[in-house]
């Protein structure tokens, strides 16, 4: 599958880290399985992956975590 924003390149796989920030929580996630780009770097999530990182972020932020560095699990 080519990227879909940049169009220059086969994604391949990788890992990726997403930052959440809502009010005074942030949480970052790294080490996330993923298809990057080679070209731009932006990285797709399959439907499980995501899935699970939004859970493991709701998660921690409703445990009232103010700031947060952990990697994907």
């Amino acid at each position: 599958m080519n990227c879909i924003i940049c169009r220059q390149a086969e994604l391949i796989h990788g890992l990726t880290s997403i930052i959440f920030e809502r009010d005074e929580f942030k949480l970052v996630i790294n080490h996330i399985p993923a298809q990057v780009c080679p070209a731009c770097g932006e990285a797709y999530l399959n439907e499980e992956v995501a899935a699970q990182v939004l859970s493991q972020a709701e998660q921690m932020a409703g445990e009232g975590l103010i700031e947060m560095v952990v990697d994907y699990a």
